[in-house]
């Protein structure tokens, strides 16, 4: 029976065994976990990455995000250095089909789930990082602005990891979050974007599905055949459009499709929730793609994620909060550690609402400060990923993998110059690590650290582009 949470027992104190001591540490294995392991280790700090899976990788491979959202503002690749080294390995490594349909492609491309796995293993071990799986971070030990140590909790038992500097890549801010760092949450209401529970599945033929599009006039998400099924009971309100489908080869397809709503990522019964019903809805999915879509008619599920897909939980309060009037003029700051061109993209927060978009011009992309990554209040904890400082429509465009790790990279590379100096973050000085991350292959801009306020954006309401569900 679930506890009202209102009772309390008092746990005995223990003495833990200390057993990691590195310069740094880094807990969750998601883009910007492993962008930030991996730079920290490269520019020479000893570094321990934490991750509660058994492999790294995140929503895109716990939860088989099907595709790599765009690298690219339309013009150029933005997201650079590690995040596109890593594209290309897995391109390189998913075989000579795969290679060849994408070599070239840097927005969109499916992703290898298997393959990714064993690429970011490679790539975090040769860096010189240490993995640690299977273990969960469940305790902050504070003294004073500063983390002391993490009580982390596995198969081994319980023990302390005592690091000079600390990464919260988790993509929740649970480092941060039990460290006292305030955060927000979700919408003025409380509304938090829905979660996906995505899936591949075997024996499809891509040529008749093409074929059907072409002969239909609709896009490749399906928005007449969907509505069609909608109106029939086939499938139920919500989104009238497939949200992706990734051709990973001829017959093998994965699929971002539908949401579970009233979703809160950093709660287990909700994630639980949501594990039930995404699977049932997977069903319902399977059902409706056989009937109404040919080549899927004999399609088989190989795969559905290991938990839902989560686009949206806390926001960290942050030395900067990038709000959406940044996005939008295109501002670039003198402390700017990435770029990001991705829109702003907030799902539905319940069946009957809208889609909240909103594209930037091509080619033009806006700043990310280093001080959105600063916890207030905590001088050696650093966030990276989607729980930067932000308010919510800046967070529905910063959340993506690629901006992961852009973020990740930063973070890693500060951490590394911050362990050499024994300062804190709010110490590393800035142009010292732009010059160093743009060395390493990062983009931020054509003339980085220096300051531009962008386009002069004009009072009043900001026009987003809606979608009917």
């Amino acid at each position: 029976m679930l506890s009202n949470h209102q009772s309390t027992v008092t746990v005995p104190s223990q003495q833990l065994p200390v057993s990691y001591t590195p310069d740094v540490v880094v807990v969750g294995g998601g883009p910007s976990g492993i962008a930030a392991a991996i730079a920290a280790a490269r520019n020479g700090a000893h570094t321990l990455l934490i991750e509660q899976r058994g492999y790294l990788g995140g929503m895109g491979t716990a939860a088989l995000v099907p595709a790599f959202c765009p690298y690219t503002d339309g013009d150029k690749p933005v997201i650079r250095g590690i995040g596109l080294e890593l594209l290309d390995k897995m391109k390189q490594a998913a075989g000579a089909d795969f290679l060849s349909r994408y070599k070239e492609r840097l927005d969109w491309v499916p992703i290898d789930v298997e393959t990714l796995k064993r690429v970011y293993d490679d790539a975090v071990l040769e860096s010189g990082a240490k993995l640690l799986f299977h273990t969960f971070a469940d305790q902050v030990l504070l003294d004073g602005d500063r983390i002391q140590g993490l009580v982390i909790s596995n198969k081994t038992g319980r023990s302390v990891v005592q690091a000079k500097l600390y990464i919260d890549a988790t993509g929740d801010a649970d480092l941060a979050a039990l460290a006292g760092v305030p955060f927000l949450l979700g919408g003025d209401q409380g509304e938090l974007q829905p979660g996906t529970m995505c899936y591949v599945v075997t024996g499809a033929d891509k040529s008749r599905f093409d074929q059907f599009i072409k002969e239909t006039g609709q896009g490749g998400q399906l928005e007449k055949t969907i509505v069609e099924a909608q109106q029939n009971g086939d499938l139920p309100d919500g989104r009238k459009r497939v949200s992706g489908i990734a051709w990973i080869s001829d017959t093998v397809a994965g699929f971002n499709f539908g949401h579970i709503f009233g979703i809160d990522g950093s709660k287990a019964e909700d994630l639980t929730r949501a594990a039930v019903e995404g699977r049932r809805l997977i069903d319902t999915q399977i059902r409706f793609l056989r009937k109404y879509v040919p080549g899927f008619e004999n399609v088989f599920l190989v795969h559905s994620g290991d938990q839902i897909g989560i686009r949206e939980t806390r926001r960290i309060a942050g030395d900067y909060t990038i709000v959406v009037d940044d996005f939008l003029s295109m501002r670039t700051f003198e402390d700017d550690i990435a770029r990001n061109s991705y829109f702003i993209d907030i799902h539905l927060a319940n069946a009957s609402s809208t889609m909240t978009i909103k594209h930037l011009p091509k080619g033009q992309s806006h700043g990310v400060p280093y001080r959105c990554m600063l916890p207030q209040g905590k001088s050696n904890l650093i966030v990276a990923g989607r729980s930067v400082s932000s308010d919510r429509p800046v967070q529905g465009s910063l959340r993506v993998m690629p901006n992961c790790f852009a973020m990740g990279q930063a973070a890693g590379t500060a951490a590394a110059m911050a362990g050499v100096s024994g300062a804190g973050f709010r110490e590393v000085p800035v142009k010292e690590l732009q010059r160093k991350l743009v060395e390493q292959g990062a983009w931020l801009g054509e003339e980085p650290g220096r300051a531009d306020s962008g386009i002069k954006m004009a009072a009043g309401h900001i026009a987003y582009d809606e979608e009917n569900a």
